[in-house]
């Protein structure tokens, strides 16, 4: 299995990312600067955090006009698996891949500590190796992590399952609904703004999130199984 790792003026957690993958899973992953235009030979891509463009306008909002985007969008529609942690997952919101918006802080600061989440759906390519309702330890970093959306939106992620992480107990930014995590409708694009990559060893203060890429090569090899 191949990894994209896309990396944008300002991202500070492509690192992390790359560093997971391969102490994880043992599988090939790539840093590509964020001018690249065809991630063809890739089987998942994963958009990191950081501060792309420096958070002008807005969060994400202008990496989603680098050229990688296309593929990303393109590598999306395809079915295969993209992940966005903190501003990745603002990245593909601006994106259009995942529905709402991701607002300041309610209390206005930053925040950077561990959170706990509960898992809310199980059966998906990025939470298979979790428990239904298992509660996690994942680190968060943002100033701006406060899911929103409109009535009708909140209604759809609910009944269809997309929303796969939620704050358990205290709600660190103000999300509606207590929101950690959510994915598109067909299952293979997932937004998150805990960062699983910085919880894959006991040291780090938690491994639960070597589960979340355990679960995407998982994924991957039943895909190809059935292919």
């Amino acid at each position: 299995m191949r990894f994209a790792v896309p990396i944008f003026p300002g991202s500070n957690c492509d690192w992390d990312c790359i560093n997971g993958v391969e102490d994880v899973l043992g599988e090939e992953v790539q840093p590509v600067w964020h001018q690249t235009s065809n991630l063809d030979g890739f089987d998942a891509v994963i958009l990191p955090g950081g501060f792309s463009y420096g958070d002008y306008l807005r969060a994400g909002a202008l990496a989603r006009y680098s050229p990688v985007m296309e593929s990303v969008v393109n590598a999306a529609n395809e079915g295969k698996l993209v992940i966005g942690i903190c501003n990745g997952f603002q990245i593909l919101q601006e994106a259009g891949l995942l529905p709402g918006a991701l607002m300041q802080n309610d209390h206005l600061q930053f925040r950077c500590d561990f959170t706990t989440l509960r898992v809310e759906n199980n059966q998906t390519s990025f939470t298979n190796q979790y428990k239904l309702g298992e509660t996690i330890e994942i680190p968060i970093a943002h100033g701006q992590g406060n899911f929103t959306c409109d009535p009708s939106t909140l209604k759809e992620l609910q009944a269809n399952n997309q929303i796969l992480f939620r704050y358990a107990g205290t709600n660190p930014n103000g999300s509606l609904d207590q929101i950690a995590g959510i994915m598109n409708r067909n299952g293979n694009v997932l937004g998150m703004m805990p960062h699983p990559e910085r919880a894959i060893v006991d040291w780090m203060g938690s491994a639960d999130g070597t589960r979340l890429f355990t679960s995407m090569l998982q994924a991957w090899k039943e895909n190809q199984g059935a292919a």
